[in-house]
C-alpha cells in the first residue's frame, strides 16, 4: 500500500464521504505540488554538486530557483487538509534538523582540521626543538675536546723537539728509552687523532688559510711563494683549523 493509499483511508475513516472526495482531489494536488517542489530541490542539488566553485551570480540563480519552486508548491497547496499540512510541516522540520546536523558536521570537521595542524605544528617544534638542543650539546662537546687537544698539543711538540734533540752518537746507547717514549709519543698521537686531529702539511705553496709566515727567506731550492722550513706544527680538528703552522716562506 503506498502513502497515497494510507493517507486517503486516514481521511475516509475520520470525515463525511463528500468531505473525503473533496479533501483527497487537494491531497492529490498538494502530493503533485510536493513533488514537483521535490524535482526543484533535487535539479538545485544537482546543479551545486556539479559546480564546486559556483560564482555569486549563479549561487543566486540557484538559490531563486529553490525559493521560486518552493513558493510555487506553496501557493498550490494552500488548501489542504489538516493531516496534509501536518505532513509538510514534519517534512520542514526534518530539513531543518538535517540542516542543523550538516552544520554541526561541518563544525565538527573544521575543529579536527584545527586540532590536527596544531599536532603538525607541534610535532614540527619538537623536532625542531630536539635537533637544536642535539647540535647544541654536539658543539659544546667539540669545544670541550677542542679546549682539551689544544692544552695537549704542546706535549707532542716536547716529544717531537726531544726526539730532534738526541744526539746521534747516543741513540745505539739509549735505543730502548728512546723507543719506549716514541711508543708513547704515537699512542698519544692515535688518541688525539681518534677524536678528529690532523696535522697540517707543511710543504709546497704557502697557503695563508692553514699557514703563518714567521719569516721571508730567499732561496734557490724552493720557488718564490713556497714553503722553505716549518718551525711548528699546525693541527686541523675535523676540517677546522685550530693552529696554524709556522714557516718561513721563500721570497
Amino acid at each position: 500500500m503506498t502513502d497515497k493509499d494510507t493517507l486517503h483511508n486516514q481521511v475516509e475513516a475520520t470525515q463525511p464521504e463528500e468531505a473525503i472526495e473533496g479533501e483527497t482531489a487537494a491531497d492529490d494536488e498538494a502530493i503533485k505540488a510536493l513533488d514537483k517542489a521535490a524535482q526543484a530541490q533535487k535539479t538545485v542539488s544537482k546543479a551545486i554538486g556539479e559546480a564546486p566553485e559556483p560564482t555569486q551570480d549563479a549561487t543566486e540563480t540557484v538559490i531563486n530557483e529553490a525559493e521560486a519552486a518552493t513558493t510555487e508548491a506553496a501557493e498550490e497547496a494552500s488548501e489542504l487538509s489538516p493531516e496534509m499540512a501536518a505532513l509538510i510541516e514534519e517534512l520542514k522540520a526534518a530539513r531543518q534538523a538535517a540542516d542543523a546536523a550538516h552544520e554541526q558536521a561541518e563544525a565538527a570537521e573544521r575543529a579536527r582540521a584545527e586540532a590536527e595542524d596544531k599536532y603538525l605544528r607541534a610535532q614540527a617544534e619538537l623536532q625542531n626543538f630536539r635537533r637544536r638542543k642535539e647540535r647544541e650539546v654536539a658543539e659544546r662537546i667539540a669545544l670541550a675536546n677542542e679546549s682539551l687537544i689544544l692544552e695537549l698539543l704542546p706535549v707532542l711538540d716536547d716529544f717531537e723537539r726531544a726526539f730532534d734533540a738526541i744526539p746521534e752518537e747516543d741513540r745505539e746507547a739509549h735505543k730502548a728509552w728512546i723507543e719506549g717514549f716514541e711508543l708513547i709519543y704515537r699512542k698519544l698521537q692515535k688518541i688525539l687523532e681518534a677524536q678528529g686531529l690532523e696535522a697540517i702539511d707543511a710543504s709546497g705553496e704557502f697557503n695563508p688559510e692553514v699557514h703563518e709566515a714567521v719569516t721571508m727567506t730567499p732561496s734557490d731550492e724552493v720557488e718564490s711563494g713556497h714553503i722553505v722550513a716549518e718551525f711548528r706544527k699546525g693541527y686541523k680538528l675535523k676540517d677546522k683549523v685550530i693552529r696554524a703552522s709556522l714557516v718561513s716562506v721563500a721570497e
